[in-house]
């Protein structure tokens, strides 16, 4: 293989890898949770806080995962996490088409968090990114988000239809060969360092074997070790900013559609609304691309999550009314905030902490930065079965959004060791 299609391969293939993985890790971890939520409930007589605690308990499980994920990324690569996720992710899926019992349905979802769509989520994706990327790293990282963006945009609304026509049995058959077709052949794309190869990151130039070591130290001259980034406060004020979107979005997300039908909208009207979150997911790449090469990532962290946050108010005025066109509206702000989540996230523990450790890092801060991922719509589900409405969790949902932002703001890049 010629330098230059080395570099193409090694390079920006991996970043067509990350689009796929984190499309099919979105699809299956959490933009079609709602959509199978009232079929199941309504068939097995469950209530909603029973069937969002089986997500909650994935991402739990998964928070543990993430500790051991982001250590073998730094060692062996994707790959091999990959693989194993792929395989464990279709036969939970497949598992979950078939139970019919609450405390089956909950051990599997432990297991699917455990060993499997997580072994192919951001954090192994984009740690990946983070090594092969320097100077245009904002660029991969917006880029590679694009499957997030694409899951939303196109997920919930096949999956309503084939739910819809189908029943939620043969949805979850279908989402399990969906993973093995989607993953199993993304992972022989994927590297672990272009160093492995000769090469430097962003592919510049050829490295030779010689001096591959110098390239690299120069490159992470700024690089923290796991001990020493959990020492810095910066590391700290990431967690709880990053953990307050991640719930908030994660909670508008799972109850997107059971809060549409509840105040009057159709499962159709709920599911185009998720199509619209997408879509604005979708086009904010460019600008948080663009941005993050040209712009303080901080300041673009406030700019999302206050769009995020826009647009649930708006959904809140949308229940009210009961104007399509506002709550439309909302989902497309939402979403445009939605999608800076993973590019501006992911590039600032990059820049705050270096390369050479960025999977242990981002690995040991995983549970805590998700606890609210699975705490969040759990708390939602019950709030909304006591209260009958879902407005006063909404608002919660803004008030964290606002918070979140503030944290990452008052948050600074620790000084070199």
């Amino acid at each position: 293989m010629k330098p230059s299609m080395a570099r193409l391969y090694y390079g920006w293939w991996i970043v067509g890898g990350a689009i796929l993985c984190q499309f099919a890790f979105m699809s299956v971890s959490q933009a079609i949770v709602g959509v199978f939520m009232r079929p199941v409930i309504d068939d097995l007589g469950w209530k909603v806080w029973q069937f969002t605690l089986g997500s909650s308990l994935a991402v739990g499980a998964g928070a543990m995962t993430g500790i051991i994920a982001g250590n073998i990324v730094d060692s062996k690569g994707p790959r091999p996490l990959m693989l194993v996720g792929a395989v464990v992710s279709a036969a939970c899926l497949l598992l979950l088409g078939r139970q019919s019992s609450l405390v089956v349905f909950l051990a599997i979802y432990v297991a699917a968090g455990l060993v499997g769509w997580n072994l192919f989520s951001p954090l192994v994706v984009n740690a990946t990114l983070s090594k092969w990327f320097i100077r245009r790293r904002g660029w991969a990282l917006a880029i590679g988000s694009i499957g997030i963006s694409m899951a939303g945009l196109i997920a919930p609304f096949v999956m309503t239809t084939i739910v819809d026509s189908y029943g939620w049995r043969t949805g979850y058959s279908v989402l399990a060969v969906f993973v093995l077709i989607a993953v199993i052949p993304t992972a022989f794309v994927m590297r672990r360092t272009p160093e492995d190869y000769g090469l430097s990151p962003d592919g510049d130039a050829e490295v030779s074997s010689s001096n591959v070591g110098a390239v690299s130290v120069a490159a992470e001259a700024r690089s923290f070790t796991r001990a020493e980034a959990v020492r810095t406060r910066g590391f700290w004020l990431l967690i709880v900013g990053f953990g307050l979107n991640q719930t908030a979005l994660t909670s508008v997300l799972v109850h997107a559609i059971p809060f549409a039908t509840d105040v009057g909208f159709s499962r159709s009207m709920a599911a185009t609304a998720l199509a619209v979150n997408g879509f604005g997911n979708l086009a904010s790449k460019v600008v948080w691309g663009y941005g993050l090469q040209r712009v303080e990532p901080r300041l673009l962290v406030m700019a999302a999550y206050s769009l995020s946050a826009t647009g649930v108010v708006l959904m809140l005025i949308a229940a009210t009314t009961g104007q399509a066109s506002v709550w439309l509206a909302g989902f497309l702000l939402y979403g445009f905030g939605f999608g800076g989540t993973i590019p501006l996230s992911e590039f600032l523990w990059a820049k705050y902490f270096g390369r050479s450790h960025i999977g242990a890092i981002r690995g040991v801060g995983y549970p805590i930065t998700i606890v609210g991922t699975g705490l969040g719509p759990v708390l939602i589900g019950y709030w909304s079965d006591v209260s009958l409405t879902y407005q006063p969790a909404f608002i919660a949902i803004i008030c964290a959004y606002l918070v979140g932002a503030v944290t990452v703001w008052v948050s600074r890049e620790p000084s070199p060791r």
